[in-house]
């Protein structure tokens, strides 16, 4: 049967101006951002096959569908590519769905999903869900929320949001020892069905309510970071924009900032510079940095300066740390659980990540080495072994070989134990970096080669 050529997908390939190479190559790094190894060998022949009417497989729809959403700057949807209508791959309604149905579902998949320990079915960072709704919507969510009959006979109470409270704390700790892949299913069980079926309950105030929302704000943004920690960076998405929602219905405007924050940091890392920029900006909005403690303001600032870096704006991205760094200075111990652990090392940590982004590797390293001789290491392994990665990679770019396999294998050895996405991402790294010297680095790079090896199987 002869197969019908599939002329929406050949009509939005001319939109972009790509050749067929082209498209298979951006569907590659889309690919190996959420992991999906299954297509890491897309090639010209694939796209081919697919506009002469074959139709893609698994995930393929879903990340051919985000490759062109970031290319033409709209979501694209699997119909709009000639295929059958189905999740919209851009997330962008994410904004505007039910908090409730939106919390219950994610966390129901994503427990499924951590049981098979496999991916969500189109799990691609969005893009184009990054843009942020327009100001009328925070005040908007606010006061839909007020009204929200409750759905169940429970009232809620201080001792309910005391436990969430507290679970939040422990498993934020254990985030920081052990990295975001251990322990998150007991966090998103926690979630999915200790916390949201709270939101369906009474309320016997509106304290009461807003502190719940908080409450569950926060847990749910820490599940979204537990996900970009273990790199799961589609899942992680979604959980921070469920609470941010969950923050603008509480009316909590530096909670809102500070899980922008995090939305900006993973934007860096994933590099969508231009997205970062506009998140970081956002959550210094007054509304959120404004009526935010001075170690949150510091935080907020710190990774605005980050995405001020990524966009190559030296000048604004050293004002940026300098501000950072005096509000750091004016912090006392009024502040949320939430910034506990932001002090000296994390701030030298973010300024270094600036300035070796800006290409001032010698910079970055005194920073590095300062966030290094400063952090509580047994609270904050996780950071701690990435920082040393971090200073290794910066080592190397400066030709100093020897010092920077020690500083990798300290590195490994604080790894020891840990779970995380961005643990497994310095190794990789690490292993980039040393394939140019491999053959000149001799018995010290064999070693370390052979190491890195054994902690990927071990970091899982």
């Amino acid at each position: 049967m002869a197969r019908t050529r599939n002329e929406r997908l050949a009509a939005l390939l001319a939109e972009t101006g790509w050749s067929q190479p082209k498209l298979a190559a951006a569907i590659g790094r889309v690919a190996q951002e959420m992991a999906a190894h299954e297509l890491g060998a897309i090639s010209r022949s694939h796209v081919a096959m697919w506009i002469a009417g074959t139709r893609p497989s698994g995930r393929a729809p879903h990340i051919l569908c985000e490759t062109l959403s970031r290319k033409l700057g709209r979501p694209i949807t699997p119909a709009d590519i000639g295929l059958e209508p189905g999740e919209t791959p851009s997330g962008s309604s994410d904004w505007n769905a039910d908090t409730l149905t939106m919390l219950g579902s994610l966390g129901r998949d994503d427990l499924d999903m951590l049981h098979r320990r496999t991916m969500l079915t189109g799990a691609a960072y969005s893009v184009a869900a990054l843009t942020l709704p327009a100001p009328a919507w925070w005040n908007q969510t606010r006061a839909a929320a007020r009204n929200r009959p409750a759905a169940s006979g429970r009232t809620v109470t201080g001792a309910d949001i005391d436990d969430l409270r507290q679970l939040t704390a422990f498993h934020s700790a254990r985030d920081q020892q052990r990295g975001g892949a251990a322990g998150r299913s007991a966090l998103v069980a926690h979630l999915t069905l200790e916390a949201a079926p709270l939101l369906h309950a009474r309320f016997p105030d509106d304290t009461t309510r807003r502190d719940l929302h908080t409450a569950v704000a926060e847990m749910t943004y820490l599940a979204g970071w537990t996900a970009f920690d273990a790199s799961q960076h589609r899942t992680a998405q979604r959980y921070f924009t469920l609470a941010t929602k969950l923050a603008a219905e509480a009316g909590d405007g530096p909670l809102a900032g500070h899980i922008l924050r995090a939305m900006a940091h993973q934007a860096v890392d994933l590099g969508h510079p231009r997205h970062a920029l506009d998140l970081a900006t956002a959550s210094m909005d007054p509304t959120r940095y404004g009526k935010a403690t001075w170690r949150e303001k510091a935080l907020l600032g710190i990774v605005h300066a980050r995405a001020l870096a990524a966009t190559g704006d030296r000048p604004a991205t050293l004002t940026a740390i300098s501000r950072a760094e005096r509000d750091l200075n004016r912090a006392g111990t009024d502040h949320p659980e939430r910034v506990a652990f932001f002090a000296e090392a994390s701030l030298a940590h973010e300024t270094a990540c600036a300035l070796r982004d800006l290409g001032s590797p010698k910079d970055a390293e005194h920073h590095f080495q300062r966030s290094v001789a400063t952090r509580r290491r047994q609270l904050y392994t996780r950071t701690h072994s990435v920082t040393l990665g971090y200073l290794a990679a910066v080592q190397v770019r400066q030709g100093r070989l020897d010092e920077a396999c020690g500083t990798w294998n300290q590195a490994l050895d604080a790894m020891s134990g840990v779970h995380s996405g961005r643990a497994r991402d310095v190794i990789h790294r690490m292993q980039r970096d040393l394939s140019p010297v491999r053959q000149r680095g001799g018995h010290q790079v064999t070693e370390l080669t052979h190491r890195a090896q054994e902690m990927l199987s071990a970091i899982g």
